[in-house]
């Protein structure tokens, strides 16, 4: 028999939902870095993004022993939505945490001895600062708009994947991916931050 590390999410689920502890642990050492670099590039917070991470692998697991697990693609898949619709119910019971702060991380910058002596560095750090501020205002779009850019930019799925994921027509994924952009370059002019057209 295989060792566990080497089996299908799909059997891995079943033997967890038969009592086997070990085989969620594989799954869970499988995809933490992707859930986790997910969260953390949505929310731009690491302790936040550690704490949706526990409350995702929390739900995954009641769903999986509840046996609501009937997923008849990926597991990955059935994982993923679950991630994605746990942050669309975070951003809608707290709008005021779509405020992004950048204090943390420009601390950490500045006593780096290897900041001194990069010389392009300070491009660098004005690049990461128009980023972060572009992901501020990400995160002010509106929840179908943040969610298609998301999908499109961050996942690199199709429109067609998209529609599908979403429930709408491809038209209405791609006219919300228009208005994101649209409502990203108004907002970013409103606030003098340059855009790549």
């Amino acid at each position: 028999m295989k060792k566990l590390q080497e089996l299908a999410d799909e059997t891995l689920v079943s033997l967890y939902q038969e009592g086997n502890n070990s085989a969620f642990d594989i799954l869970l050492k499988r995809y933490e870095s992707k859930v986790f670099s997910y969260l953390l590039y949505s929310v731009k917070n690491q302790e936040l993004a550690e704490d949706l991470f526990q409350d995702v692998f929390v739900k995954m697991v009641v769903r999986i022993k509840n046996g609501q697990y009937t997923e008849n693609g990926k597991f990955s898949s059935w994982m993923m939505r679950i991630v994605h619709n746990h942050l669309i119910d975070h951003y809608r019971t707290t709008p005021s945490e779509r405020i992004i702060s950048n204090d943390e991380s420009e601390v950490d910058l500045f006593n780096n001895a290897d900041i001194a002596v990069n010389e392009n560095r300070e491009q660098e750090m004005i690049d990461q600062q128009t980023l972060s501020e572009v992901r501020g205002l990400i995160a002010k779009l509106p929840d179908a708009q943040r969610e298609v850019l998301l999908m499109r930019v961050y996942d690199e799925l199709s429109f067609k994947e998209i529609a599908q994921k979403t429930n709408c027509s491809i038209n209405t994924a791609l006219g919300r991916m228009r208005y994101a952009i649209l409502n990203l370059r108004h907002m970013a002019a409103e606030q003098g931050i340059s855009m790549a057209s």
